[in-house]
């Protein structure tokens, strides 16, 4: 009997540890990349779940960015209040560059609808992500890229979550509710 509450105990401590362990980012193609950037420490205390929609300052800011790619770079707009958070190498020449958002994952999917003209693909529904692959991104040709070209939108307020954590200390939002993942493809290679 005190083997079986031991058991039932540890599986209950398990299921509680799994569940406040923080979501990863976006899946990645092939074997996992280590990011270029530095890894900053995170804030003492998160900021609350919903944040009220940014000013277009957060396109300023996100101008500022002497690292944030262009559109021209990218083959696809940014959303307009889209602040640049990192890239990371996807392997075979690509990059993942990502964006965060006080937008809503409905606004950013409509959006990126219009940008690649497609309506995309709903690849999970918990966490709410939406996947553009076709319109007017490269083709992906396997031979030669790591991923294929594409937009992806991730809802991070999904099951409770406060967000994606800045990674800019003291930068404001200190959470993204929404998150872009942009995948351009390899340098040289023709527009669809």
């Amino acid at each position: 009997m005190v083997r079986q509450l031991l058991v039932v105990a540890f599986i209950i401590s398990l299921a509680a540890v799994s569940r406040a362990q923080t979501p990863q980012p976006f899946p990645r193609a092939g074997t996992p990349q280590t990011p270029r950037t530095t890894p900053v420490p995170t804030p003492a205390s998160p900021a609350p779940a919903t944040q009220p929609p940014q000013a277009p300052a957060d396109a300023q800011s996100a101008k500022a960015d002497p690292n944030a790619p262009t559109a021209a770079t990218l083959g696809v707009a940014v959303y307009p209040t889209a602040q640049f958070l990192a890239s990371y190498d996807a392997g075979r020449g690509q990059r993942y560059y990502l964006f965060g958002t006080t937008a809503s994952f409905a606004e950013l999917v409509g959006y990126y609808k219009v940008q690649t003209k497609q309506d995309g693909d709903l690849v999970f529904r918990d966490p709410p992500t939406h996947m553009f692959t076709g319109g007017t991104l490269a083709r992906y040709r396997e031979e030669t890229m790591a991923f294929p070209p594409s937009v992806t939108i991730k809802d991070w307020t999904s099951g409770g979550s406060p967000g994606y954590l800045n990674p800019k200390i003291g930068a404001q939002p200190q959470r993204f509710p929404s998150v872009i993942m942009i995948v351009p493809p390899p340098p040289g290679t023709p527009p669809r």
